[in-house]
């Protein structure tokens, strides 16, 4: 599982190996030049603050360096380029025949390079919709395995067997029902029939 001091790491060594400050990087990329110092690495509350997917993108593309480049940052490992994974639309997620009866998709073109990620079946998942605001926002990308073991708590990804796929945190859950929490409170929670669920992933990995 990625964590939070390697996603650091990796924006100070991008910002360091274009001879930048964090935040001479974060104003290289139009963003508020205190974006990426350490001060904003941490909430008041003392729990870790993740960059954005949309800031770290803007970040990379001021300083002329691909996802793949940036992956072996986050591995520490400055010629290497982690795994490839494959990457997924929620749109295109939900249509029929697209994942295999394990919940893995099948046939998808693009893929994304994570460090770290071992030899588990996972995947990366494209973020739609605002029921996981503020959380994850549209366009963020979340790493997906299937068949992990899911508790209470855990952010997961459903698919219904009616096809819609939806990112949610996970709560009650016996034989009969699922209760699938958002974590955007205008989003009520759901209930589902366990018989309409094709299959539950949990999110092990995401940009916050």
């Amino acid at each position: 599982m990625m964590q939070h001091s390697q996603i650091w790491r990796a924006i100070d060594a991008l910002a360091e190996r274009k001879g930048m400050s964090p935040s001479g990087l974060a104003r290289a990329a139009g963003l508020d030049a205190t974006t990426f110092n350490k001060s904003k690495r941490q909430a008041a509350d003392g729990k870790p603050r993740w960059p954005s997917t949309e800031s770290v993108a803007r970040a990379l593309a001021a300083a002329e360096t691909n996802w793949d480049e940036f992956a072996a940052l986050l591995a520490g490992k400055p010629g290497g380029a982690g795994r490839a994974i494959p990457v997924v639309g929620m749109a295109r997620a939900g249509a029929d025949g697209f994942f295999d009866e394990n919940g893995f998709p099948v046939g998808a073109d693009e893929t994304v390079r994570f460090p770290d990620l071992g030899e588990a079946p996972v995947y990366a998942l494209e973020i739609a919709g605002d029921s996981m605001e503020p959380t994850y926002r549209a366009g963020d990308i979340v790493i997906v395995q299937p068949g992990a073991a899911v508790r209470r708590g855990d952010r997961v990804v459903v698919r219904t067997r009616a096809g819609e796929v939806m990112a949610k945190m996970l709560g009650r859950r016996n034989d009969q029902t699922i209760e699938l929490i958002s974590l955007n409170s205008a989003h009520k929670p759901r209930e589902l029939a366990t018989t309409e669920v094709d299959w539950i992933a949990r999110i092990v990995w995401a940009s916050q």
